[in-house]
């Protein structure tokens, strides 16, 4: 088991250096397609176009899992199919993605035409599929989810039948009782939510539906398992929405709630569905999750260039846009500096626009491209444009982001105009990263507009544009939609509020990382010496009660975000400094791994912590001892049990040392005084 996890583990991040060897490949032969690589096949009836799976292959681990393929996988419309047709083409890496074999299945249903365009990425147990209707649909039925306590008696087998009336995005129908399920819904709008992980195990009995994005099942006899990922919004904010985002009934499993209803529909053009994935793993949940980040890591390499940063945006002071002017970037660029940041965001205010976000009043979203110098730099502010920052910024070392919110009237009607703002501050300043806020995503055209918008700005910037897609409010993309494009930017917390805990932060991330890429959120840190006075004497929680090491140490596993003000810290904050370079060194290295929670959820009195699996026998592990009397703890990792494993220091308190993982898969650690932290490269000792 261990050597094919690692195995898995190695190509999860070996695509960005290694030539890929072509082993992926679609073979329509009679009646059956399949559809691979050199780890998992997806096999299919294949039914005029409208597949049904038959079959579902672990080449790993030699194991199959036979499906009845009674109904179509996908089903939104009556009739039966025709004209079905197969393609398949190699798509070259655009820098972003790497390259794979991208398989399009298209037919005709009644008066809807059918485009089903699967990604075959090489050695990854995962294969993703996106569908796009065109033409006419017949309105979808909204079916509210029936509560089994208002059925009838069950006395003979047609009792319980059960007809499916919800369109279906993917299907599998398998065989055996014994199915151990798990599926987990995520909340994001983080201005109102600090709860944002639920989790559902389950064995499935009769047709009943679950929330969530994600869905794990495994078969309790024979340790195969499979998962479905839905790459859409997240269940809350997801556009028409049926109520379940998956059903199961006993071995049937279908991914339900498309996000189109039929006005969505054109005749001309396409309309994309939310996607879908489906991947297999087998044993234990460590091989489950290792397989979904593998799939998640080709979305978006993880270039060292642009998508690592330690980032200070000045808006976490809640100045707004009060002090921003060049003056006060060219100081918070010296002090950035002593730091060690690496990327200096100007938040709102830079823009000669005012938002309704500015301290004063007037300032407004609407009708933004009446002025067409709306995104350019403010003139009283920054008398030179935004060229002595980029400059001083460059002689530092640091890079220059933006703040920036689309027109989101009209369902992004102007994204043409809005994308050419970012091409042309790209062109002119060289800037590469911007954060999108203010999203609304009401409509499937706003939508597709959005879309149109990030891909042209990646287009004609050759990819080099990186969004930081704020997750805090509104209707967006949350954890598992448009990540091709950027990271996310978690969270909104404030000391002037008394709502920044470093232990809920660290909480945040520790749940979101089991199953979204650490690696892709901004998590935040704040200045712990303002505002004291907003929380309780006695609030052993509050920031004050953390040494400043420790506030950026909780951010480490993730993006860090210093959210404040360079020039209100005082000289004491400084002595971070250190700590920061010394993390800058393995940074990228521990952000390619597979990164998981270990130990206990943080709850303020916990020991928990990070591991990062980069290969087969080396590692990192973030480890926190918070406010508890244990000097040592065993916490639960994702080594093997009696594996030697050699901790070298790298940050932090505690030391170097040799141990051995337990019976359980537990390591013992040791930090002699409440909060604090370290952070290690182990390495297995043959």
């Amino acid at each position: 088991m261990r050597k094919t996890l690692f195995i898995l583990l190695l190509f999860s991040m070996a695509w960005c250096s290694v030539k890929a060897v072509k082993s992926s490949y679609a073979i329509l032969n009679k009646d059956t397609l399949r559809i691979g690589n050199s780890y998992m096949e997806r096999c299919f009836l294949w039914n005029h176009g409208a597949l049904k799976t038959i079959a579902l292959t672990d080449k790993l681990h030699g194991t199959c899992m036979q499906a009845r393929g009674e109904r179509p996988d996908f089903a939104i419309a009556q009739g039966d199919a025709r004209n079905g047709k197969m393609s398949s083409q190699w798509v070259l890496s655009d820098g972003v993605q790497p390259s794979h074999l991208e398989v399009i299945v298209c037919y005709d249903q009644g008066t809807l035409s059918v485009k089903r365009v699967f990604k075959v990425y090489e050695n990854t147990p995962a294969l993703a599929c996106t569908t796009y209707l065109r033409g006419t649909m017949q309105k979808l039925k909204s079916v509210a989810d029936v509560s089994n306590v208002d059925r009838k008696n069950i006395e003979s087998a047609e009792d319980m039948v059960t007809e499916l009336k919800t369109p279906t995005l993917d299907r599998i129908q398998l065989f055996g009782k014994h199915w151990q399920t798990k599926a987990v819904e995520f909340l994001d709008y983080t201005d109102w939510n600090d709860n944002l992980v639920f989790e559902r195990n389950f064995i499935p009995y009769r047709k009943s539906g679950c929330r969530g994005n994600l869905l794990f099942a495994k078969d309790q006899l024979t340790d195969n398992g499979f998962f479905f990922l839905k790459e859409s919004p997240s269940s809350s904010t997801q556009l028409h929405y049926t109520g379940s985002d998956f059903i199961t009934d006993f071995n049937d499993f279908m991914v339900v709630s498309p996000g189109v209803s039929s006005a969505d529909i054109k005749k001309e053009s396409w309309t994309r569905l939310y996607g879908c994935v489906l991947g297999v793993f087998h044993g234990e949940e460590r091989a489950a999750l290792v397989s979904l980040r593998t799939y998640q890591k080709q979305l978006r390499k993880e270039k060292s260039s642009s998508d690592e940063m330690i980032m200070l945006n000045t808006w976490g002071d809640r100045s707004q846009d009060e002090k921003i002017n060049e003056e006060f970037c060219m100081r918070e660029l010296d002090r950035a500096a002593k730091l060690g940041i690496t990327v200096f965001q100007l938040d709102d205010g830079w823009q000669n626009g005012k938002s309704p976000n500015s301290k004063t009043k007037g300032g407004s979203f609407k009708d933004i491209w009446k002025d067409n110098s709306y995104w350019t730099p403010n003139p009283m502010k920054f008398p030179h444009g935004l060229k002595n920052i980029v400059k001083r910024g460059k002689k530092l070392g640091i890079r220059i982001g933006l703040w920036f919110n689309p027109s989101v009237q009209n369902d992004f009607s102007d994204w043409e105009k809005d994308a050419q703002a970012i091409v042309s501050l790209y062109r002119q300043y060289g800037i590469e990263c911007f954060k999108i806020d203010g999203l609304q995503i009401p409509t499937k055209q706003a939508e597709e507009n959005l879309r149109h918008l990030f891909d042209k700005v990646a287009l004609e910037t050759n990819h080099h544009v990186i969004f930081n897609l704020d997750a805090t409010a509104g209707r967006r993309g949350g954890y598992h939609s448009m990540n091709e494009y950027g990271n996310i930017f978690l969270e909104n917390r404030y000391t002037d509020w008394g709502n920044y805990y470093p232990y809920r932060t660290l909480r945040n991330l520790w749940q979101l990382s089991r199953y979204v890429p650490a690696e892709k959120m901004q998590v935040e840190f704040l200045n712990k010496w303002r505002n004291a006075d907003k929380y309780a004497d006695n609030d052993i929680f509050a920031p004050k009660s953390y040494s400043f090491d420790y506030l950026f140490g909780i951010t480490a596993a993730a993006q860090p975000l210093a959210w404040m003000e360079a020039s209100n810290l005082p000289q004491d904050a400084y002595k971070v400094s250190p700590l920061i370079e010394s993390y800058r060194k393995i940074l990228h290295d521990f952000h390619s791994g597979v990164i998981l929670p270990i130990g206990d959820e943080p709850s303020g009195r916990s020991w928990t912590g990070f591991q990062s699996m980069t290969c087969q026998d080396k590692g990192y592990f973030i480890v926190y001892r918070e406010d508890n009397d244990r000097q040592k703890a065993w916490l639960q990792t994702w080594l093997t049990p009696g594996e030697h494993v050699q901790l070298e220091k790298i940050a932090g308190q505690g030391a170097s040392f040799v141990s051995q993982i337990d019976e359980n898969g537990r390591l013992s650690f040791f930090l002699p005084e409440k909060n604090q932290f370290a952070i290690y490269q182990y390495k297995i000792e043959k």
